[in-house]
C-alpha cells in the first residue's frame, strides 16, 4: 500500500470512527453527515466520497473482499458449509480481536436502527456473493445455499455477542451456533 492509499484509509477510518461516536452519543437520525464531517475535520464532500450514503458510515467494512481472499487461501477440504464456516470463523476472530469496540458499536447501531436493518440485508447479500464468486462456478447453487446457512449462523452469533456486550468470545458463540445447526464445529 503506497502513501496515498494509507492516507485514504486513515481518512476513511477517522470519518467512520467519528460517525459511530456521534451516532452512539446523539442517535443515528439526529446526526447529520455535516456533523460527521465537522467532527472528522473534513468536508461533507470528503465524507460522501468515502461513504456514498449515511448508512455506509456504519455498514462499510473490508470484510467482503477479505472473505473472498480468505476462502481461496484456506484448504479446500470438507463440505462447502465447512469451508465457508472456517472462513467466517477466521474473519470473526480477526474482527473481534482487532476491531472489537468498532464492531460492537456497528452491531448495536444495526440492531437498533430500522434504516440500517434494511441495508444490512443488502450487505449480507453482497457477502453471500463474495463467497459464491470465490467458489468453483459449477458449484454456484450449493455455494449460495451453504453461504446463506452459514450467514444465518453468523447473524445469530453476532446478535448474542452484542446482547452480551461483547464479553463472550465471538468465535465461541459462532462455534456454538454452527454446531447447533450443522451437528459439528466449523
Amino acid at each position: 500500500m503506497n502513501l496515498r492509499d494509507r492516507q485514504r484509509a486513515d481518512t476513511r477510518q477517522r470519518i467512520q470512527r467519528q460517525a459511530l461516536r456521534l451516532f452512539t452519543d446523539r442517535g443515528y437520525d439526529a446526526t447529520t453527515v455535516n456533523d460527521v464531517a465537522d467532527a472528522a475535520g473534513v468536508s461533507a464532500m470528503t465524507v460522501y466520497r468515502n461513504f456514498p450514503t449515511k448508512e455506509d458510515l456504519v455498514l462499510y467494512d473490508d470484510f467482503d473482499q477479505l472473505t473472498a481472499t480468505t476462502l481461496t487461501e484456506l484448504p479446500a477440504t470438507g463440505s462447502l458449509t465447512d469451508r465457508i464456516g472456517r472462513t467466517v470463523l477466521t474473519i470473526l476472530d480477526l474482527a473481534a480481536t482487532n476491531e472489537h469496540d468498532l464492531l460492537l458499536a456497528r452491531l448495536r447501531l444495526m440492531i437498533s436502527t430500522p434504516a440500517l436493518q434494511a441495508r444490512h440485508l443488502d450487505s449480507q447479500y453482497r457477502l453471500q456473493e463474495a463467497f459464491v464468486s470465490a467458489i468453483d462456478p459449477t458449484l454456484e447453487y450449493g455455494a449460495r445455499a451453504a453461504a446463506s446457512a452459514v450467514l444465518g449462523v453468523t447473524h445469530t452469533a453476532l446478535l448474542r455477542w452484542a446482547a452480551d456486550n461483547g464479553e463472550r468470545s465471538l468465535t465461541d458463540l459462532f462455534q456454538e451456533a454452527f454446531s447447533a445447526t450443522f451437528g459439528h464445529s466449523a
